[in-house]
């Protein structure tokens, strides 16, 4: 829940302006509320995504971070913190938050992007990897 309904207000703004297409827009308001609130979480989460949207891949992580210093079981953050990493070609780490963020969502739409790990069974084969 946002701190403020100013902040609610600011979070649903920004959210309407990124699904025009208008990232821009949306970081201009996700800038002010993490100023505004810095220790809302889904400030830094709302504008990791819109970071990633533009392809700030380093700035995006570090608000992953960030939302996760501040809520460390926040599903979506670990998420996107797996699609950051991964899309840098951090393979390894990108695959331990994935499966972090399974485990505390194990319907997370991104589990199909979950690799099997060494050792383990995969369905329909019988036999480890």
């Amino acid at each position: 829940k946002a701190p403020t309904p100013a902040v609610g207000e600011a979070i649903a703004e920004a959210m309407g302006r990124r699904e025009q297409y208008d990232w821009r827009g949306a970081r201009e308001i996700l800038d002010r509320v993490v100023t505004d609130a810095p220790d809302y979480a889904e400030g830094w989460n709302q504008r990791a995504f819109v970071r990633f949207l533009q392809q700030d891949l380093d700035g995006a992580l570090e608000d992953v971070e960030r939302t996760l210093a501040l809520e460390p079981l926040h599903f979506a953050a670990l998420s996107g913190q797996a699609l950051i990493l991964m899309q840098q070609g951090r393979l390894e780490p990108g695959q331990k938050a994935l499966r972090r963020a399974v485990e505390i969502h194990p319907w997370l739409k991104e589990r199909s992007m979950l690799l099997p790990s060494p050792g383990q069974i995969l369905p329909n084969e019988g036999k480890e990897i």
